[in-house]
């Protein structure tokens, strides 16, 4: 008896913790459907399958849960690009073909219908909440940065890239990936066909290895 009491106590906390979690996804998923004007607490409660009061029980107010959710959904985003720069931490002998693939991914990343629903809101709120860009671009971007900075140093010192600020590589590889992208996809609000994808993929590698590639290395 005393052993499944102990069980059950340690079980309380998770949860704990997977109804939070229920709450906060199910909270992004209204008030990317409805804005968060028109999103209610009710509806939210419902998708996630709790009473109303235990989302008060758990995130104070709207504000609170609006916030929390899209900070969630920041992290799980950011997530999917660290897991997609990980390719180049070990490039193996075709350094060229591995930053093919990460483009690749992480353009797949940020065409993802939660990816497209944290711009859409970010943007949309920014005049309720003109926190939110510096919130989601610190969990999203700037952590990506800095790890594409990392992998980038390492290139550089194998002789693939040229001597350079890996920061600045960086901020200038994402850029040639996602100004396209959010031109094509209007700001998040469209899906963006498989084969463009893989076009600005293409043309964004191109252009950052003829800038960067190191001469006599095979990149350029």
């Amino acid at each position: 008896m005393a052993g499944t009491t102990a069980s059950a106590g340690r079980a309380a906390p998770r949860g704990r913790i997977d109804k939070r979690q229920a709450i906060l996804d199910a909270a992004f998923t209204v008030f990317a459907r409805r804005g968060y004007g028109q999103a209610c607490v009710k509806e939210i409660a419902e998708t996630a399958g709790v009473a109303k009061p235990t989302v008060y029980n758990h995130l104070n107010d709207k504000e609170t849960l609006f916030r929390n959710a899209v900070e969630a959904a920041a992290d799980t985003v950011m997530g999917e690009n660290l897991a997609a720069a990980e390719r180049l931490r070990d490039p193996g002998d075709d350094p060229r073909a591995a930053l093919d693939d990460t483009a690749l991914r992480l353009l797949r990343v940020c065409c993802s219908e939660r990816a497209r629903a944290l711009r859409w809101l970010t943007y949309e709120q920014v005049g309720r909440f003109p926190d939110l860009i510096e919130t989601v671009q610190g969990r999203t971007s700037g952590r990506l940065c800095d790890a594409l900075a990392d992998r980038f140093a390492r290139l550089s010192l194998s002789g693939f890239l040229r001597p350079c600020d890996p920061a600045q590589a960086a901020e200038q590889f994402l850029a040639l990936l996602t100004a396209p992208i959010e031109g094509r996809s209007r700001l998040g609000t469209r899906p963006v066909p498989a084969a463009e994808v893989r076009t600005v993929a293409g043309a964004a590698v191109e252009t950052f290895v003829r800038a960067y590639g190191a001469p006599g290395a095979g990149a350029a």
